[in-house]
């Protein structure tokens, strides 16, 4: 459904997006993650034509943004960051002229924003006026109004930004549904509903790609330490030192809870599972536990781990530069 290709923007003074690569097959749902200045929205915006690359070439449903940006425009529904609405317009209204907009009749375009209203739970509001809507209807005339021509790309950029809980769950079940019958590219901070949403993952920082891969896949990748907490009532120097002697066990930290409960903080070696040796240890010792439990690892430590190692190597890279300027 996208093919992008050595994909390069360029502004005065610096390049915001550095010769990225990827795809994205028909019926997937990709996140598309990064940090902000990453270059997220730059490439939402060339694949949908609003902006024009510098270098490379990227295709929307076998379309060239250069050559067929119209017909790419025809097969992409994109809802930006801040939606931008008619504030004075009711919703129906507001939805049938961007229908007729792109191109549909007046019976298809009635039937169109009749679909797409009940899709995004719209109907009681069609009256309204958009100023008058709350942020999180405001995000669904959005959704709507990329929804009404049927395309089979969605590209949405960050769909939940300013939502409550409340709205963010609504929205992330309205997405999977979505994903059914739509292609879905979607940009946000929320990680934890790109684990729960996405089949896979693309991460894009300072302008270049770091991964792209299923979200297990990634976190396999980490091979950071785990994490086993264990709340227990006993004699906390003399836990502490049995804990740290566990074959995997890295390092064990403490803190007093109240009541006299100890919390330990276990890092553990993340090819070894300690549970097992942790759970005889407080029945050998007859420690009075209340919980034991691992925690293990997600998709924002493999993103933060990657971002993390991306400013240190571009810090490095500084520092050489520096150091060879200082020498020559």
């Amino acid at each position: 459904m996208i093919q992008v290709q050595n994909l390069t923007k360029k502004y005065a003074g610096r390049t915001a997006v550095d010769s990225i690569s990827f795809e994205v097959g028909k019926g997937e749902i990709v996140g598309f993650l990064g940090p902000n200045g990453a270059g997220k929205s730059t490439t939402l915006r060339m694949l949908t034509c609003f902006l024009s690359a510098t270098e490379g070439t990227a295709s929307v449903a076998g379309f060239d943004i250069y050559d067929d940006s119209i017909e790419v425009r025809k097969h992409v529904g994109y809802m930006p960051e801040n939606v931008p609405l008619y504030p004075d317009m009711r919703v129906i209204e507001y939805l049938q002229f961007r229908a007729r907009l792109k191109g549909m009749r007046a019976r298809e375009a009635k039937r169109a924003v009749e679909e797409a209203m009940d899709i995004c739970s719209l109907a009681e509001r069609k009256f309204s006026i958009i100023a008058t809507l709350s942020k999180g209807y405001k995000q669904r005339v959005g959704l709507a109004d990329a929804l009404v021509n049927k395309p089979e790309l969605l590209i949405l950029d960050e769909p939940t930004n300013g939502l409550d809980p409340n709205q963010i769950r609504q929205s992330r079940e309205l997405i999977k549904h979505l994903g059914e019958r739509h292609t879905i590219l979607i940009s946000t901070h929320i990680l934890s509903e790109v684990e729960m949403t996405c089949g896979r993952v693309v991460i894009i920082d300072r302008g270049k790609i770091k991964a792209s891969d299923t979200p297990q896949n990634l976190i396999r990748r980490l091979r950071r330490p785990g994490e086993i907490i264990l709340e227990m009532k006993d004699d906390a120097e003399s836990a502490e030192k049995k804990l740290v002697k566990l074959d995997g066990v890295e390092n064990v930290t403490s803190s007093q809870a109240y009541g006299g409960w100890s919390v330990f903080n276990l890092k553990t070696d993340p090819s070894i599972d300690v549970r097992e040796d942790v759970f005889s240890l407080v029945q050998s010792s007859g420690w009075k536990i209340r919980e034991l439990a691992s925690r293990a690892a997600s998709l924002e430590d493999a993103f933060v781990d990657l971002v993390r190692n991306s400013e240190e190597q571009a810090k490095s890279n500084v520092e050489e530069k520096e150091t060879e300027e200082i020498t020559s």
